[in-house]
């Protein structure tokens, strides 16, 4: 079962591309429209633009010892970026998320519908037993945006799922991602490549 989507003249396959109107100025922004002078930490696929409060991890798999995401913790919230190639034409948004939302419902979970400042997005309640609390559960925001050439998906949990101030400071941080697509081609869907940076520096 191949990864990629037909896109050849079936109008049903062709998904709209889901971003910001104000995108390509206010971000998620490609590496092209980015301010090539700002500090970023070079994470490989994506840059971030240091702020003070802001801790950041990378997501390792443990097989392959791969980094898989890039997770941010900042203002009461934590944020996990993925940048993935996509089709130059068509986006991957509207696709993925009818996908998450299976696959949180198969875990137990619920998922709503809504519309926020990148558009569609998904609020999900999934389940987070333990032995003290076997009923808990989490809150996350599932959101995501079709740049050119790439689609970059954000997890915000913590205060941003539930408090708008805080959702508003998250949000932020979400826009100021730069996503670096690189030339190479890709099938869609593929992770773009993530890494350390080049030059890691502690923070804490």
């Amino acid at each position: 079962m191949s990864d990629t989507t037909s896109i050849e003249g079936d109008d049903e396959l062709i998904q709209a591309k889901s971003a910001p109107a104000d995108r390509a100025t206010e971000g998620p922004l490609d590496e092209s429209e980015a301010n090539a002078v700002r500090p970023y930490v070079d994470l490989g696929g994506v840059k971030i633009l240091p702020r003070e409060g802001l801790h950041l991890r990378l997501e390792v798999e443990e097989g392959s010892q791969r980094v898989v995401a890039v997770g941010l913790d900042y203002a009461g919230s934590t944020l996990q970026v993925q940048p993935f190639a996509a089709p130059r034409s068509s986006g991957l948004w509207h696709e993925i998320r009818d996908q998450i939302a299976e696959q949180i419902e198969k875990q137990g979970g619920t998922t709503t519908l809504a519309v926020g400042p990148f558009g569609p997005e998904l609020l999900a309640e999934i389940p987070a037993a333990t032995a003290e609390q076997p009923r808990a559960t989490r809150l996350a925001r599932f959101i995501g945006v079709d740049g050119p050439r790439w689609f970059l998906r954000g997890v915000i949990a913590g205060e941003g799922a539930v408090d708008p101030v805080a959702a508003a400071e998250i949000e932020d941080l979400f826009r100021s991602v730069v996503v670096v697509r690189g030339k190479t081609p890709m099938p869609p869907r593929d992770l773009i490549p993530l890494q350390m940076p080049k030059t890691a520096t502690d923070g804490s």
